[in-house]
């Protein structure tokens, strides 16, 4: 029996030669990854160092909210208001969201009380947005998103290779298969080390790498193209798939009423005066102190973002903690005509919802951080030793792979597992494929 469960998977030498070529590409990302999202993991506590100065002003006597706005547009000139985010305090600056001629979003801090600009700065240069687009585009845009989903697809074979390599196939000691013997010589140490270390972060990895694939640029649009042909499995998407200018990310989407209820028409509602039609910039601000007011009573979680939807205006909360975001549609006079929670999603978008705020490390505060700031510090560990011990045994001058042998097997289990991933993760696939045409093309070649 038990030469009959050994026959179906890869021998020994297959798996390390797999897990071997894997790592080689992947463990350098995995380690810049480790980096980039520990800096992101601290994206409230950054954010609220940066503009510490600007959330410690004179509190706010008679705040404007479209004073403020008429004097972020003063400053920015040929702009458009996008969206107010609403101040985190009495003593907080309003930030006023603008967008330039070339689509550029522009966030704007404003004295609430002499209406005077304090900064103004490019969304796309802010610190953390900064730190997101290097995390999953290296800067690169969806090149980058796509380089990216490659890593995170190869390096779940090098988990899952990983661990068949770690079975400890009868060994009795709990040494170098639970913990690692530091006391031992170097290489054994080393090996410990990043075997150990990578068993145990094994499964947090899979988890980062699965609810990070939504935002990537290929996975991404195949869910959404999945949704559109078989059915609806999400409802209005609140992620972003491959690179998403920040004009287009802060606009976001107006909560709509649920499909079985007819959209209310405001023009039958009691005590709803329509304003007459003024200039345009005049219009597109009607009545936003008033739902800026109304939206501060509802104390959501922060960034709370209040933007144009036509006549009206919708109210959300962008909190990275998902589960609690919600939105509102509100008339200029403060009448809510839709409001939508989370607990109203589909359930794919729950379950995604869930997955980046504890990939973010925002779903249980502090704890969520601290523990994805440990399983980081075990990623950037694995890829250290692994480094070292490849440089430790590889001859000169040559790559050190494991060479392969006439012997080696992939059994039927382990090449059934790499096609299941290899249509679910459609980059793999296709990696897969290029290797094998190359495999045939130098089988060709040496055949003379």
């Amino acid at each position: 029996m038990a030469r009959y469960l050994t026959a179906l998977w890869p021998d020994r030498r297959t798996l390390w030669r797999w897990h071997f070529f894997a790592g080689l590409c992947c463990l350098p990302f995995v380690a810049f990854l480790s980096v980039t999202g520990t800096i992101y993991l601290f994206k409230p506590q950054i954010d609220a160092w940066i503009d510490w100065k600007y959330d410690h002003l004179p509190a706010a006597v008679s705040p404007s909210p479209e004073g403020e706005v008429h004097a972020a547009l003063r400053a920015v000139p040929n702009s458009a208001f996008l969206a107010y985010e609403l101040p985190h305090s009495p003593h907080s600056a309003a930030r006023v969201l603008l967008t330039r001629q070339d689509g550029q979003a522009v966030r704007v801090y404003v004295d609430r009380n002499t209406h005077a600009v304090l900064k103004t700065i490019l969304e796309e240069s802010r610190f953390e947005r900064l730190v997101f687009r290097l995390h999953g585009q290296l800067l690169l845009g969806n090149i980058g998103s796509i380089i990216m989903e490659m890593v995170a697809s190869w390096t779940i074979v090098l988990v899952i290779t990983g661990l068949l390599l770690w079975w400890p196939r009868g060994r009795q000691r709990l040494a170098g298969v639970v913990y690692p013997r530091l006391g031992a010589d170097s290489r054994t140490r080393w090996r410990d080390l990043h075997a150990v270390t990578g068993v145990w972060t094994s499964v947090f990895v899979v988890l980062f790498l699965v609810s990070g694939l939504p935002w990537s640029f290929v996975w991404g649009h195949a869910l959404e193209s999945v949704e559109n042909t078989v059915g609806r499995l999400t409802s209005v998407k609140d992620w972003e798939i491959g690179s998403v200018p920040a004009a287009t990310v802060i606009a976001g989407h107006p909560p709509t009423p649920p499909a079985s209820a007819p959209a209310p028409n405001t023009m039958d509602m009691p005590g709803m005066d329509m304003p007459d039609t003024p200039a345009p910039e005049q219009r597109q601000l009607a009545g936003l102190d008033t739902v800026v007011q109304a939206a501060s009573a509802l104390a959501w979680p922060a960034p709370v973002l209040v933007t144009p939807s036509g006549p009206l205006w919708s109210v959300r909360s962008d909190t990275q903690n998902r589960p609690l975001r919600e939105s509102m549609t509100i008339t200029p006079n403060g009448y809510v005509t839709a409001h939508s929670t989370f607990a109203q999603k589909s359930m794919v978008d729950r379950i995604i919802g869930y997955g980046v705020a504890a990939h973010e490390g925002q779903l249980f505060g502090w704890a969520n951080q601290i523990m994805n700031m440990l399983i980081a510090g075990g990623l950037l560990l694995m890829s250290s030793a692994a480094t070292l011990l490849w440089l430790k045994r590889k001859p000169a001058g040559a790559l050190g792979a494991p060479p392969a042998l006439h012997s080696q097997k992939n059994g039927f289990a382990g090449m059934a597992l790499l096609m299941v991933l290899a249509l679910v993760l459609p980059e793999l696939g296709a990696s897969l494929l290029i290797l094998a045409l190359a495999a045939l093309v130098m089988k060709a070649r040496r055949k003379p």
